[in-house]
């Protein structure tokens, strides 16, 4: 799996590089076939009455599709947070549609050699 980490608005320090990755690659666990992943973490704007908004986009390939997840949060890390819970829910259902295409072409086998 390959992590691209990408910060606008800015900079990226090593603890958030080092905190993005950790929150990625536990993905791995709902769905090992995860080909590449690009992260883009930033500032929405500077111009906000109400203080920093900051968000996190993650951009997943996964065998068939592109799964694109984008949070906003007071907080970078939360907002982080977010898109990894989020992804965990997306994931298991892709994982779910899989296994059940799977089990109906094993069936289908099943009647034509019989």
């Amino acid at each position: 799996m390959n992590i691209n980490i990408k910060a606008t608005g800015m900079e990226i320090t090593e603890a958030i590089r080092a905190y993005v990755d950790e929150k990625v690659t536990t993905l791995e666990k709902f769905f090992p076939q995860i080909i590449q992943v690009n992260v883009d973490v930033g500032l929405e704007s500077h111009h906000h009455n109400k203080g920093k908004v900051y968000y996190a986009e993650v951009n997943m390939q996964v065998p068939g599709r592109v799964v694109r997840v984008r949070k906003n949060a007071v907080n970078l890390y939360k907002a982080i947070d977010k898109v990894r819970d989020h992804f965990k829910i997306e994931l298991e259902k892709n994982k779910e549609k899989r296994r059940r295409v799977d089990r109906k072409t094993v069936r289908d086998q099943r009647v034509y050699q019989d």
